[in-house]
């Protein structure tokens, strides 16, 4: 997005991106072999999800990019070839993207992709290296401070702007905080995600190509989360997963015990029965956090952040990689908007809460039903909590409802979506109906 608007857009990254890029031709002769995690990416190795609001995003930016993934080896899933239950209930239809052609893989190649085509254009480089803090002069960033790999040595790198898109992890709060500046407010709910993951040989006979398993907490329940999904090379990815100390490890026969006891028949079937081409892969993640930069008064010029150095869900609903790609649109639209650079891009972080809210809403409201999460409680709780149950229960009885909630699922629509009187009284008449 920045190449669009400056002289030279510079990519500081600790994993060697130039080492990394590979062509498409490369990738569609042997996906498997052609790509595969990056350190910067621990949980890379874990099923992800490209929701339809950020293929859309990805097709805007590099036209014909769905049909060149499907080309190298993406997946296209048939009609029917897909199963979502819920508690054990299989639901109506799963969330769609609405008739969209999807195209489903590993994010590994999802970013290989994306990175030989950012690495095309022209005004972009990179440099191999670790970012250590900023420069800032008069309120306005005008630098940053890195040192290049294999050195300890810390040099500069003169910046006319500067994205932070470190991460979760990310250390603006504090370099900014070291020029007088405040740091941004953090919110956390400590969700203690703990997940598992393998790949399978997908036969050419499958019949189930993608299931989805969430079973909710409650009196004598587990909440555990399972799904799998076809990838690349003929490949399945299969995640298992649990909350706070129920927590799938490496051991392959943990695993297939699991596919195998806690979810539905699908997920033992593969488990058992397809070839396993990869260890199990496991990664925890201790809670979403967001960092509320539209809260702040004063912020340097000339700098943004992004990404999930914004904002990180818990990875089960697959918002990280779409909600970072939203974050680039409405960096689109400041800069599009010929903005006074000398002030704070305050106008940009307004837009990111507007994707950060809908995505904190749809995540957090479910993770606040595990009984381990204590809060932080959104204003008026209880009545969301209300009004949303009716609402998914209604959505497996009724295919208005299951429409509207697959929308806001997959980021196509606005939560506030499912509050619309006209859906609370078909999500009334359908639950009345039983």
């Amino acid at each position: 997005m920045l190449s669009d608007h400056a002289d030279e857009v510079l990519i500081i990254e600790r994993d060697d991106l130039a080492a990394l890029d590979v062509s498409d031709a490369d990738i569609a002769r042997d996906p498997a072999a052609a790509v595969s995690p990056r350190p910067g990416v621990p949980q890379g190795s874990q099923v992800h999800a490209l929701l339809p609001s950020g293929q859309i995003q990805l097709e805007r930016w590099f036209p014909g990019f769905v049909d060149a993934a499907l080309a190298a080896g993406a997946v296209n899933p048939p009609p029917d070839a897909g199963r979502f239950y819920i508690d054990g209930e299989l639901r109506l239809d799963p969330p769609t993207g609405q008739g969209m052609i999807g195209i489903i893989s590993s994010r590994p190649f999802l970013e290989a992709l994306l990175r030989h085509r950012v690495l095309a254009l022209p005004n972009v480089r990179t440099l191999h290296g670790r970012v250590d803090g900023l420069t800032i002069v008069d309120g306005a960033v005008t630098g940053v401070r890195y040192a290049p790999a294999g050195s300890d040595e810390v040099v500069e790198e003169p910046a006319g702007f500067v994205a932070d898109a470190t991460g979760r992890s990310s250390r603006l709060g504090d370099w900014i905080e070291g020029y007088g500046f405040p740091r941004p407010p953090m919110q956390r709910m400590n969700i203690k995600l703990n997940y598992a993951t393998a790949f399978f040989r997908r036969p050419a006979d499958a019949k189930v190509w993608t299931t989805i398993s969430i079973a909710n907490p409650g009196p004598g329940k587990v909440a555990r989360i399972a799904g799998f999904t076809p990838v690349e090379g003929d490949r399945w990815t299969m995640l298992v997963a649990g909350y706070n100390d129920d927590r799938p490890s490496r051991d392959p026969d943990d695993y297939q015990r699991r596919c195998t006891n806690d979810f539905p028949s699908e997920f033992g079937d593969v488990a058992t029965t397809a070839e396993r081409t990869s260890d199990v892969v496991t990664y925890h993640q201790a809670d979403s956090r967001r960092r509320d930069y539209h809260r702040l008064d004063r912020f340097p010029a000339r700098l943004i952040a992004t990404g999930d150095a914004v904002a990180s869900f818990n990875p089960v609903y697959g918002q990280g990689m779409t909600s970072a790609m939203m974050h680039a649109s409405c960096l689109s639209e400041y800069l599009r908007g010929n903005p006074d650079l000398a002030k704070p891009a305050l106008s940009y972080f307004a837009d990111v809460r507007v994707v950060v809210d809908a995505a904190w809403q749809v995540s957090t409201l479910s993770d606040l039903a595990l009984p381990h999460v204590d809060g932080p409680y959104p204003r008026g709780y209880k009545f969301i909590q209300w009004a949303s149950g009716l609402v998914f229960k209604a959505s497996t009885r009724d295919r208005t409802v299951n429409h509207t909630v697959g929308r806001v699922t997959t980021m196509l629509a606005h939560p506030t979506e499912l509050s619309r009187p006209a859906i609370i009284f078909r999500a009334l008449a359908a639950t009345a109906r039983g």
